[in-house]
């Protein structure tokens, strides 16, 4: 488990591990970011209370490299990547262990269910658990078991990690899926389970919510940069309505200059129309069924564009200069790196 100022979710999330139902030996592994929240005082406080537990550094802070330190620390043949931001379900790991052995699969994921409390952080759970907000991955809701071409969180064998690599550190968003890439490259199975279920908390605050997307799709543009097509075509829409948005800003400055009008003015005027379907579907998803009280689903109408166009413009930025140094300062405050 990665951890970097989780101090409001990383007991959670450790007794939801603790509490997993196992035949065998187990032992949670923190991988410590250098927090300003109190949250490492509080995983060594932890630590003292369960032999179970351990501690690693991780003064860099990224995901990816926190996690490899963790796994190289970690004793046993089967690796249950956590996050300090969620909750695992009863039965979860007892579960994983049953699918990887009758599937044969490398690494096995359930379904991201995500929840919320406030009804910000409400709004934006009900948009992750929708195919409308984050594009219908399996683990976002799916149904069927079967291949899938990533894994949320996963469950991996240890063996296949060494044989493949670790997590590759030089990519901070979306390690788990280039992961899962080379897992399949090399001929292994990657298994979708929906019994498995995991409880997400997202952001509780839309500056922070913005900062998460533009850097998930910044990495989401450079894994695209590396790897080309093998990315799904879903990843491409948030960018085509960043596009749409912009053109239909020009066409509008032109118009009102009187640069175009006439007939130009009126086929250009063509870009509106994709623009305010898309309005009527953000207007739709904030009243259809479960949206839930007023607050919520005026959140909706917010929160829903911010996800796409936040996604949208740092997908962009990462297909035409790469990701680079961008990282998720969503849990920073109001620092912009992650380092002291």
């Amino acid at each position: 488990m990665p951890v970097l100022n989780e101090r409001a979710y990383l007991e959670h999330a450790v007794a939801s591990v603790l509490a997993q139902e196992l035949d065998g030996p187990a032992e949670l592994v923190l991988a410590l970011g250098p927090s300003s929240d109190g949250t490492t005082e509080l995983a060594h406080r932890l630590a003292a209370t369960d032999d179970r537990i351990r501690l690693v550094e991780n003064p860099a802070a990224h995901i990816p490299v926190g996690l490899n330190a963790a796994i190289r620390a970690s004793r046993y043949s089967t690796i249950v990547r956590v996050d300090a931001h969620s909750e695992l379900s009863p039965g979860y790991a007892e579960r994983a262990l049953r699918t990887l052995e009758r599937t044969g699969a490398a690494n096995v994921g359930g379904v991201m269910h995500a929840e919320g409390r406030a009804p910000f952080q409400k709004s934006v759970a009900r948009l992750y658990n929708s195919p409308v907000g984050l594009g219908g991955g399996a683990y976002h809701g799916g149904a069927h078991e079967g291949e899938a071409e990533s894994a949320y969180l996963g469950v991996m064998r240890r063996a296949v990690l060494d044989e493949v690599g670790l997590f590759d550190e030089s990519i901070r968003r979306g390690e788990d899926w280039e992961l899962n890439l080379r897992i399949r490259q090399a001929g292994h199975l990657v298994w979708f389970d929906p019994k498995l279920s995991v409880t997400y908390w997202p952001r509780e605050s839309w500056l922070r919510l913005a900062r998460q997307f533009r850097a998930t799709g910044a990495w989401r543009g450079e894994l695209v940069r590396r790897f080309g097509r093998r990315n799904g075509l879903r990843f491409f829409a948030p960018p085509a309505l960043v596009l749409l948005l912009a053109l239909a800003i020009v066409v509008g400055v032109l118009q009102l200059t009187g640069v175009l009008s006439g007939i130009a003015s009126l086929i250009a005027s063509v870009v509106y129309v994709p623009l305010a379907l898309y309005v009527l579907l953000v207007v739709a998803v904030a009243l259809s069924p479960g949206g839930g009280s007023i607050r919520q689903r005026l959140w909706t109408l917010v929160v829903l564009p911010t996800m796409h166009l936040s996604w949208g413009v740092g997908f962009l930025a990462g297909v035409l200069r790469g990701a680079h140094d961008t990282v998720d300062a969503s849990r920073l405050g109001t620092r912009n790196t992650p380092l002291p």
